[in-house]
């Protein structure tokens, strides 16, 4: 019999479970191994908020396309039953909700083994994931930088090889920027795609969607068929997709017009960007798709402004739920520095201003629909530079105003944000090492609903130049 951890080195999560079915490994051997796995890193990278050992050891089997493969919920408005819901903050305490999420229920419900929670940034308003109740979840290529942020700690974990995926969740980039800092896949679905209850109706006025970090394309593909769909009373829904995710991986190949977008004034991306984002526009090219420059019809200071008129609202909104449901308001002593400044100049916005900032969001997206009249596919950087240093990206000073945060965070990621807004679907792809061996992410964007046209050019791309070889200095393989 083959070692259990030599099979979870090589295979991906719909490969481990193929091995499960055909009775090849045991779901429990496949479980201490994840454990063990998750063991061997986490001392060095933080990323875990709780460890959910024992309920997955005495949980109930349940068969699934999923059936017994490992992974990890992100601590971030996802309850989880046997959880605790922190969303990264003291002010939650040991709040437990004892119910699942439905994108969480339907892991559940295809198989999956529920190892443990990652960690989140406060509230996830931040692009690296650092929380004065968590510390610093660290990069695996070095754990001197950043892992990104929100989903840090389930992109970290992924890169590590702990797990094949895990969960995570996307309001402003927080899947795609994490995957682009840990040389990983990160896919953000389509607004309405995923379903959002049942506590949610929809995150931040339709701009977050839940779905995973995954090391291979088809895993991502695998789990959208199996967690994408309207939860009974949803809001809206994106349009029901022709066939399964997966089946656009083997899609035949066809020429996509590729609009490339090297910057985002005020803005400008750093030489090792530009470096990555125009290795990637070869490779496309040399797959046989058109590429040529463009510029985006995007006014991103006055989109952000907008973008945190419902930020603020919202978190503002939470808050005093969350203190009625204890009994007790929530302080500024409470919560981060980061998260007063936005309270301080955004909490209080009026119900007008908010529906103008739905209404600037929602004219975003169809400048950008009719952007996309002439194109397939956006390419731009992920991110302006390369991960940053631990400590160098987060916020500590309260004093400083709005504009100064938004400064110091959208500069680091102008483009993310503006798909979360369109309700497009965009991805983060791993194709560039820096000379110092730090990721750096290509981020493309598609028309809305056509998760399968990024599906399947990452597919090639992943076959051209295939990235799951490359395993950073923190891992948890064995041999």
């Amino acid at each position: 019999m083959q070692d259990i951890h030599a099979l979870m080195d090589r295979h991906d999560a719909t490969g481990l479970a193929q091995l499960i079915g055909n009775r090849e490994i045991s779901r429990n051997e496949l479980l201490e191994a994840s454990i063990s796995r998750l063991e061997k890193v986490e001392p060095q990278l933080n990323a875990v908020a709780e460890k959910l050992y024992d309920s997955a050891r005495n949980a109930a089997p349940v068969d699934g396309p999923l059936a017994g493969v490992p992974t990890l919920i992100k601590d971030l408005f996802s309850p989880l039953a046997e959880a605790r819901m922190s969303n990264g903050s003291l002010a939650l305490g040991e709040s437990r909700l004892g119910l699942d999420d439905a994108v969480v229920g339907r892991l559940r419900e295809a198989g999956c083994q529920f190892i443990g929670t990652t960690t989140s940034p406060e509230f996830g308003t931040s692009y690296t994931t650092e929380s004065t109740r968590f510390g610093a979840t660290r990069n695996p290529w070095n754990p001197a930088h950043s892992s990104g942020g929100s989903s840090g700690g389930a992109a970290a974990l992924v890169a590590a090889r702990v797990v094949p995926f895990a969960h995570g969740n996307d309001g402003g980039g927080s899947l795609r920027v994490p995957a682009s800092c840990c040389g990983v896949f990160g896919l953000k679905p389509s607004r309405g795609r995923m379903p959002s209850g049942p506590l949610v109706g929809e995150g931040w006025a339709g701009m977050g969607t839940p779905h995973a970090i995954t090391l291979s394309v088809r895993d991502s593909a695998a789990l959208l068929d199996i967690t994408a769909g309207a939860d009974l009373g949803a809001p809206y829904a994106a349009p029901w997709q022709d066939g399964p995710f997966v089946d656009s991986l083997h899609r035949p190949r066809r020429r996509l017009r590729i609009a490339l977008v090297e910057n985002l004034a005020p803005w400008s991306s750093g030489p090792q960007a530009l470096a990555a984002v125009r290795h990637t526009a070869r490779l496309c090219e040399s797959l046989g798709h058109h590429v040529e420059p463009a510029v985006l019809p995007v006014e991103p200071l006055e989109f952000l402004d907008q973008v945190f008129d419902v930020i603020g609202a919202s978190t503002r909104s939470y808050l005093d739920l969350v203190g009625e449901m204890r009994g007790r308001a929530v302080v500024n002593e409470e919560l981060e520095p980061r998260t007063r400044v936005i309270l301080r100049e955004k909490g209080g916005v009026s119900g007008a201003r908010y529906a103008s900032a739905v209404e600037g969001i929602h004219a975003l997206g169809r400048r950008l629909a009719h952007f996309f009249v002439d194109y397939d596919i956006v390419l731009t950087p992920t991110l302006t530079r390369e991960p940053p240093l631990i400590g160098s990206l987060d916020v500590f000073d309260e004093s400083i105003d709005l504009a100064t945060l938004i400064e110091h965070f959208h500069s680091y990621s102008p483009f993310t944000a503006l798909f979360n807004a369109s309700g497009q679907p965009a991805m983060s792809v791993p194709l560039y090492w820096t000379p110092d061996g730090l990721p750096i992410g290509s981020h493309f964007a598609a028309r809305f609903a056509e998760e399968g046209t990024l599906l399947a050019l990452a597919a090639q791309l992943e076959q051209a130049q295939p990235w799951a070889a490359r395993v950073p200095p923190i891992n948890a393989l064995h041999g």
